[in-house]
């Protein structure tokens, strides 16, 4: 994973000609998320609805997004997940990211890993609609109302508006 996301850096990096291009771009949206593993327990829901706040920059077939989803009801817990992706495509792209979830006061223990895939329409000028899907994973995570741990990678479906600045 370390290595796809390094080469995909060093792409960014080599299309220096195409910087002058660049765009910038900012919104938000709302994703639907699901567990993967069914999670039997009690007042734990294992899917939920999220929003989040969302800027891009490309540069050429390349680009860079940094998100931060608010979860208001994740595992029974209100989290935060801030997050970064290195995508490669246009109108369809594709990409890897990394980022972490802050829940009940404090940072989870590791990062969890996602992939991306999505479908970004230009509606108007300047005016953008990205639907895309995520698949966040990473091992398990501990929860203070539970005694074990359980598994939370996850996939994400969801929509974006963002405008070009």
């Amino acid at each position: 994973m370390k290595k796809t996301l390094l080469l995909a850096i060093l792409c960014l990096m080599l299309s220096a000609p195409q910087l002058q291009a660049a765009e910038h771009r900012i919104g938000g949206g709302a994703n639907y998320w699901v567990a993967i593993d069914d999670i039997d327990t009690d007042n734990i829901d294992d899917n939920g609805i999220s929003i989040f706040g969302s800027y891009q920059y490309w540069a050429g077939l390349f680009g860079l997004e940094f998100d931060v989803d608010l979860l208001p009801d994740r595992f029974g817990e209100t989290a935060f997940a801030p997050e970064a992706y290195v995508l490669v495509g246009r109108a369809i792209y594709a990409g890897v990211g990394i980022g972490i979830t802050y829940s009940d006061g404090d940072f989870a223990d590791e990062p969890f890993y996602a992939l991306k895939a999505g479908i970004n329409l230009e509606l108007l000028p300047d005016i953008y609609v990205d639907i895309f899907a995520n698949y966040h994973f990473n091992d398990s995570a501990e929860f203070d109302n539970l005694k074990e741990k359980i598994d939370t990678d996850t996939v994400f479906l969801g929509a974006a508006v963002r405008f070009s600045l």
